[in-house]
């Protein structure tokens, strides 16, 4: 319990960042929604198409709607210029409003469709414009049935906002993906509960202004309105407190290894007086798009990734040509600048537990096939989407009788509980040793090579100074002292560590 409220103490930052985003997108999600109402209690057609449009957008799983944006983004760079933000706050903004539009829009619809038909021809038989019968009748009337559907738009945007991690907006999220994916449940456990104490409060202030519009008392609604605009301007304070157009924003994938190389590249920066920022959490597609187009500024990626996901090749030329050709493809087409490798290969590998290998005699993936139909095969949520996936599949003619997506962390743990028979392991992960697992061969090398690189976006390309800074982490981290690292954060009980923690013992192991 200390060390979970240790971490609420520590989550002020994306606090801020989370109450920013999720009061804009709420606030955005109003702005569409009310005029629109408007508009569709005057016309059937409209009022059809509104609806329809907005319960379209709500079976999209918010994740899904998050990540859609980046693309559609990317591609209006061509209209708006590459200045136009591709990740982080704009396109979850966006995203969120979207998914707060049908609670708003529905109720405020069904409100003034369903007001007293007396009411509105007395107004009319008064002699009120439309506008006077807008303001001073029909908005007062359905006010409190609007806030009810603000209330629920607001509670629904809190928790969608702790997605928006996966597109490099800070937020609650981070420490909710951080945690799973170390196994650090006190991260988790903080980042749920803040999450959830925020929607309570936000639910509870929304109320109080519906129950004070309700009941034609102006100081109730007015006092929790006030109350609401200084919770979002502290945060929005708090936020651009922090901001610095210098910052250097440092990206990490969705697994411990990635956290960890993270936490050590800035460690470097800020010792050579640098800031840096860490978006955490991200997919392979988004972060070598995001550092292409200087949305971030440095990551860590592997050959074999780059090689089939970005340069579209199914062969494997071998270690040393696969390097040099994506040294020379990046800086043509991105103007990404290969710093260099960091001396160590964490590649795709498929792996079982030993008795289970011995039970079936199988030592290599040519050997797995004939039992392939009775084995349940796991890998990480983009692997069986991913080339290599396709490569082993095609070469051996693999046909598993099902296949199963795990985070990393868990795909490990169903391998030993025996909900998957056969994984897509890492062979720089510490739990392939410690788990006693036997890493099938690949005699015909369907897999290529996956050295990690460190990845300059073009914005820093040139600066030698970072260059400087990051050069003594180049050829100085062998594959032992991955594993060992990536096994402190993954395993439990006696000697975990976190990310930062792993990161500078790291840092001590290689003389830096």
């Amino acid at each position: 319990m200390i060390e979970i409220f240790e971490t609420l103490l520590g989550l002020g930052d994306k606090l801020a960042a989370h109450v920013v985003l999720a009061a804009s997108a709420i606030g955005l999600g109003i702005l569409v929604a009310l005029p629109l109402a408007v508009w569709a209690s005057r016309s059937p057609a409209v009022s059809r198409i509104a609806l329809g449009f907005a319960s379209l957008v709500q079976t999209i799983p918010a994740l899904a709607l998050l990540a859609l944006f980046f693309p559609i983004l990317l591609s209006l760079r061509a209209v708006f210029g590459e200045d136009l933000p591709t990740l982080g706050f704009l396109p979850a903004l966006l995203a969120l409003a979207l998914y707060a539009l049908l609670p708003i829009l529905r109720n405020a619809v069904t409100a003034l469709a369903n007001l007293d038909p007396g009411v509105l021809e007395a107004a009319d038989g008064v002699g009120m414009t439309g506008w006077q019968k807008l303001t001073l009748v029909e908005a007062p009337l359905s006010a409190p049935f609007i806030m009810a559907g603000i209330r629920t738009a607001s509670v629904w945007t809190i928790g969608a906002a702790t997605l928006s991690t996966t597109i490099g907006q800070p937020s609650l999220g981070d420490p909710i993906f951080a945690g799973l994916q170390t196994q650090n449940w006190a991260l988790v456990v903080a980042g749920c509960l803040a999450s959830a104490g925020l929607a309570l409060v936000a639910d509870w202030l929304l109320w109080w202004i519906e129950r004070g519009i309700d009941e034609r008392k102006r100081w109730k609604w007015l006092g929790a309105l006030i109350a609401v605009v200084a919770g979002v301007t502290t945060a929005l304070a708090y936020q651009s407190g922090g901001d610095d157009e210098d910052t250097i924003v440092i990206a990490s994938k969705q697994f411990s290894e990635q956290y960890i190389l993270a936490k050590l590249i800035g460690s470097q920066l800020e010792a050579a007086g640098y800031t840096v920022e860490y978006r955490d959490g991200l997919g392979s597609a988004v972060v070598h798009s995001a550092v292409a187009s200087s949305s971030i500024d440095i990551s860590v990626d592997y050959t074999g990734t780059i090689w089939t996901n970005e340069l579209r090749c199914n062969d494997n030329p071998g270690r040393e040509a696969m390097y040099e050709t994506i040294v020379e493809w990046e800086r043509a087409n991105t103007g990404i600048r290969v710093l260099g490798r960091l001396g160590f290969e964490n590649a795709y590998a498929f792996a079982m537990r030993e008795d289970r290998a011995a039970e079936l005699g199988v030592t290599s993936l040519e050997e797995l096939v004939p039992y392939a139909p009775q084995l349940t095969v796991g890998g990480d949520p983009e692997f069986f989407e991913r080339p290599e996936w396709i490569s082993v599949r095609d070469a051996y003619g693999m046909r598993f009788g099902e296949t199963r997506n795990f985070s990393p962390t868990f795909m490990y743990n169903a391998l030993k509980s025996g909900e998957a028979d056969v994984i897509s392991a890492y062979t720089s992960d510490g739990r392939i040793a410690a788990d006693r697992l036997v890493v099938l061969s690949d005699p015909r090398e369907a897999l290529p090579s996956y050295d990690a690189m460190l990845m300059l976006s073009p914005r820093i390309a040139g600066d030698e100074g970072i260059a400087r800074a990051l050069e003594p982490l180049v050829g100085a981290i062998s594959v032992e002292a991955m594993r060992e690292a990536n096994f402190a954060v993954d395993r439990e009980g006696e000697g975990k560590l976190n990310p930062t923690e792993a990161a500078r013992e790291l840092a001590r192991k290689i003389g830096l």
